[in-house]
């Protein structure tokens, strides 16, 4: 598979966990109070938790382009 390709599916699927995790978190967690900023309402913490899990995909993608490149190094 292309790397980009397989790039831009590492990162999808980092944001689509993120989102499913930040709506969890506010459904079964939350706040009580309401008074929260994140996790007051679920919109907010699906998209704190999409862009958590964008930032974490795309360290790993960088990581294993990291690893392709120092392995061609060796041969």
């Amino acid at each position: 598979m292309n790397f980009n390709k397989r790039k831009v599916l590492i990162i999808s699927a980092g944001i689509a966990i993120g989102a499913l995790a930040g709506f969890l978190y506010w459904r079964f967690i939350g706040c009580s109070s309401g008074s929260c900023g994140i996790t007051a309402n679920w919109h907010t913490s699906t998209m704190m938790g999409g862009l958590l899990g964008y930032l974490v995909s795309d360290g790993i993608g960088n990581k294993q382009k990291s690893t392709e490149s120092e392995s061609k190094e060796v041969n």
